[in-house]
């Protein structure tokens, strides 16, 4: 069979613009393990992590439109697969090749961590790490019977798809022989609510089309669903500014500043969710969190 679908449909399919997101949270993981920019071996592995999650990602997010194609058919008949610009048959294939493709940079990066400085003892929480949002991966989409169908679960679904989203953090700094660094570590709750958030009111957004899923907003309805959503993002407003607590020491307190924009977008997204603006919210708490994010970059790159 031919590969059906244009360029732009592939970058769609991929959701290529939050997958590129990816390769950022990496460097930030990175930057803020080691306080710098990553040099030598250690860029080298960074560069490679970073091209393994995007394309970690790209299969993600294909695979998700795989399974998704009926639900896709009444939230977003205009998506590549509903809509038969790209088909299934070429969606799967590019599942199967960016998956490849992320295994082929985890092994490179392993290769090069064995053969040089850092040694292979020193690569292998990154490859735990990696290995992790593989499981959850497959325990969010697979409804096999071995595996725990996360994403028809509500809640559990939402965390495990934020978790597997906010260890992109732990996994740059796992590239350069930190993972357990104070400062990853704050950066990447911080990440995992916000994306806790947004998954929840964007299950609001698309209850029209998710008849079967027992999702926390077709469960409990959405006016509780945005009222947890709201409750979790209070505590990742205290989540962006308990680093700068002189008492943790994780941050300077001054440093503070330069997550003002994100606290003041976090904030207003509250009228908007409870408005049943919901395309809205989700929107405005994703871009709380790259504001949020690019200010823990500047801050790590400060002299």
């Amino acid at each position: 069979m031919v590969v059906s679908g244009s360029p732009g449909q592939w970058w769609v399919l991929f959701r290529a613009g939050n997958s590129v997101t990816g390769i950022f949270g990496v460097i930030l993981g990175a930057i803020l393990a080691t306080q710098g920019i990553p040099e030598g071996e250690y860029a080298t592995i960074t560069a490679l992590h970073a091209f393994s999650v995007m394309t970690f990602m790209f299969s993600w997010n294909a695979l998700n439109d795989v399974m998704d194609i009926e639900i896709d058919a009444v939230n977003r008949p205009d998506r590549p697969l509903p809509s038969g610009e790209i088909s299934l048959f070429s969606a799967r294939l590019g599942v199967c090749i960016t998956g490849l493709s992320s295994l082929i940079s985890m092994i490179a990066a392993g290769f090069i961590a064995s053969q040089g400085k850092i040694g292979l003892e020193n690569w292998i929480p990154a490859l735990v790490i990696w290995s992790i949002a593989l499981l959850l991966l497959a325990n969010y989409e697979s409804s096999h019977s071995i595996f725990l169908g996360l994403k028809d679960r509500g809640l559990p679904g939402n965390f495990a798809i934020s978790l597997a989203v906010g260890l992109v953090i732990l996994f740059g700094a796992a590239g350069v022989s930190k993972p357990f660094d104070h400062r990853a570590i704050s950066v990447f709750i911080v990440g995992f609510l916000y994306n806790f958030s947004r998954e929840i009111v964007k299950d609001i957004e698309d209850m029209g089309g998710d008849k079967g899923r027992n999702t926390l907003a077709m469960t409990s309805g959405p006016d509780k669903a945005r009222m947890i959503a709201w409750i979790i993002l209070l505590i990742t407003l205290a989540s962006l500014l308990l680093p700068f607590a002189p008492v943790l020491g994780i941050f300077e307190d001054w440093q503070a500043i330069f997550v003002v924009p994100a606290v003041i977008s976090l904030l207003m997204v509250k009228t908007r969710l409870f408005a049943s603006e919901d395309h809205f919210a989700q929107m405005l708490i994703k871009r709380s969190m790259q504001m949020g994010l690019a200010a823990f970059l500047v801050i790590s790159l400060l002299p």
